[in-house]
């Protein structure tokens, strides 16, 4: 079992967005995969569609009380991912564990109760650096930061690391920074691509080469529930989150070819229809696409390459097929 935090004391960052949906292409792959939710503000609970107001345990109830985690550990609509949820009950946590016994190590061993039953856990932290991120950076072996692509993202990366060096030496001396993943990234902004290449040139090989785009099906997903993979499988959200997942997969499992993972030349079209959709699932995405076909006949375009490409969540021709929309994926995988 290999244990991420994704941290980032700044908000807003797609932090969250990057936790759920690394989690859920993951998943896809058939890895067993479950995702801690430490943040009070519970968003990846809601964002795979679980009710943050009827949950009978919580990652209140596992940490400051003690219960098992198997009796908070939820299923998801992808078979192999599983969600201990939160709600904002775990804000009184902070102050609880205060004079608790142990207290900056109590999520290492709720983690222990269960790691031989998945592959991979991930952790989405609060945007703070306070006593439950500190127990995140305790129990994990490894820490995901997104970073936003603008410039006062940067100005909270010292303090981060700064903490980081400081869990190392009294806490967790095998924590390390796995990975810096650029998020809401525009290449055609001055800013954004100014910005990765300083984090680039910090961090180094640190830094994942996908790149996280703006996306509005990315920011629609969460209230439907829903990961992206989910909810538009053929967006440019998707793609980057799956190209992340490969090289996830390439850095840490180098001899992930030798296992039953999916082959490099698969399209999203085969990791959605033949691991995590069902059928109403599967339908629902058809009936998004042939609407939004109906729609763009309405439209003129004068490039002819954007006349049966489905790209960046428009299609130009009402005559294309589903097999045309998956040719034109699996060509740009």
């Amino acid at each position: 079992m290999k244990t991420f935090a994704l941290v980032n004391q700044k908000g807003g960052v797609g932090k969250t967005t990057t936790a759920l949906n690394l989690a859920a292409c993951l998943a896809a792959t058939e890895r067993r995969v479950l995702l801690f939710d430490l943040d009070p503000q519970g968003n990846a609970t809601s964002g795979l569609g679980v009710n943050k107001n009827d949950l009978k345990s919580t990652t209140y109830d596992v940490i400051v009380k003690n219960q098992p985690i198997s009796e908070a550990i939820l299923d998801t609509k992808i078979p192999d991912l599983k969600i201990v949820p939160t709600n904002t009950q775990l804000v009184a946590a902070e102050i609880e564990l205060v004079s608790a016994f142990s207290r900056e190590r109590r999520l290492t061993s709720v983690l222990s109760q269960c790691e031989n039953d998945f592959d991979y856990i991930f952790i989405d932290c609060p945007p703070s650096l306070g006593l439950l991120t500190v127990n995140a950076l305790s129990a994990a072996q490894g820490i995901l930061v997104p970073v936003q692509c603008e410039y006062y993202a940067l100005e909270g990366l010292s303090e981060l690391t700064q903490t980081i060096e400081m869990i190392q030496k009294h806490l967790n001396p095998q924590l390390e920074t796995a990975g810096i993943i650029l998020t809401m990234y525009d290449g055609r902004n001055n800013l954004s691509r100014q910005v990765a290449e300083e984090v680039e040139a910090f961090f180094q090989d640190k830094v994942f080469s996908a790149k996280i785009p703006r996306n509005v099906k990315l920011s629609e997903s969460p209230s439907h529930g829903l990961p992206i993979l989910l909810y538009d499988a053929f967006s440019k959200g998707a793609e980057s989150y799956m190209s992340l997942t490969a090289e996830f997969i390439h850095r840490f499992e180098p001899n992930s070819e030798q296992n039953e993972t999916p082959k490099e030349d698969q399209t999203i079209q085969n990791y959605t229809q033949n691991h995590i959709m069902d059928h109403k699932a599967y339908e629902a995405i058809e009936n998004t696409i042939h609407q939004e076909i109906v729609q763009a006949n309405h439209t003129t375009h004068s490039d002819p390459l954007s006349q049966k490409i489905y790209k960046d969540d428009e299609i130009t021709d009402s005559s294309i097929s589903l097999d045309e929309i998956n040719r034109a994926i699996g060509e740009n995988l």
